[in-house]
């Protein structure tokens, strides 16, 4: 029997986990590692009491990496597929996965992910083309990164047909609530790295961000909600810029 484990990284997440969750029945083995929730998420999940759940708390420290490396190393299976709590997993994926991992020459696999935003499916902007290595091999990478983090899999990596269904920020303050915490910890990351940001990219970086998402990559074919996505990513390059200009001129 083909068996992979879900890891799902959680904090607040009482609107999304339950249906997240409940695309998970066939999973034999599922890990939460939850950063100190105040909401119902953990009640929740406990609440799935016939299910193959293992629960971790521990804080996420701006740290996305290492919460995701902890995560990996409580997996028992070969292979991890890592989710967020507001992505979907179509039983069609679920049977791809099994099927291509039973006798794969691959490490890991690119997914496919099509956000959906107000119920419209996004396919253009910044995420109308993404794929993401979230399905590899429990021992042959690592995550790297605080923030946007990367699985770094050593080895041949495949990608799979199916597409996996997100659910992003259905609500505007959910949006900028996360682009402000994003936002501080890459500005962080990149101040302790060395990097420098003047006056001018702080203009011009949210500029040129827009104008890529919204007009070179069409955002505005994905009508109202393309034009809100290629505004928040743009304040989101915007933030970045402008919190490292702060850290670099601290006094």
């Amino acid at each position: 029997m083909v068996k992979f484990s879900v890891v799902i990284l959680t904090r607040n997440e009482e609107e999304n986990i339950l249906d997240c969750l409940e695309t998970l029945l066939s999973i034999d083995e599922v890990i939460i590692v939850d950063d100190n929730s105040q909401d119902r998420t953990l009640e929740i999940i406990k609440n799935q009491k016939t299910r193959k759940i293992k629960i971790y708390l521990r804080s996420l420290n701006l740290d996305f990496s290492k919460q995701r490396n902890f995560a990996l190393s409580k997996a028992k299976n070969d292979w991890v597929l890592f989710l967020d709590a507001d992505e979907r997993l179509s039983e069609d994926l679920v049977r791809e996965i099994k099927s291509k991992i039973k006798k794969s020459n691959f490490e890991g696999f690119f997914i496919k992910r099509r956000d959906v935003l107000w119920g419209r499916k996004l396919t253009y902007g910044e995420t109308g083309n993404i794929k993401l290595l979230r399905l590899a091999r429990k021992n042959v990478g690592k995550w790297t990164g605080k923030v946007h983090e990367v699985w770094n899999v050593g080895g041949n990596i495949g990608e799979l047909d199916n597409e996996l269904i997100h659910f992003p920020h259905q609500k505007i303050r959910e949006f900028l609530s996360e682009i402000s915490l994003y936002s501080s910890i890459r500005a962080e990351e990149l101040h302790q790295e060395k990097v420098r940001a003047s006056a001018l990219d702080v203009i011009l970086y949210p500029k040129a961000k827009f104008f890529l998402n919204y007009f070179l990559r069409l955002g505005f074919f994905d009508g109202l909600p393309g034009l809100i996505v290629a505004l928040m990513m743009s304040f989101h390059s915007f933030l970045v810029r402008a919190k490292l200009w702060l850290l670099q001129n601290e006094k």
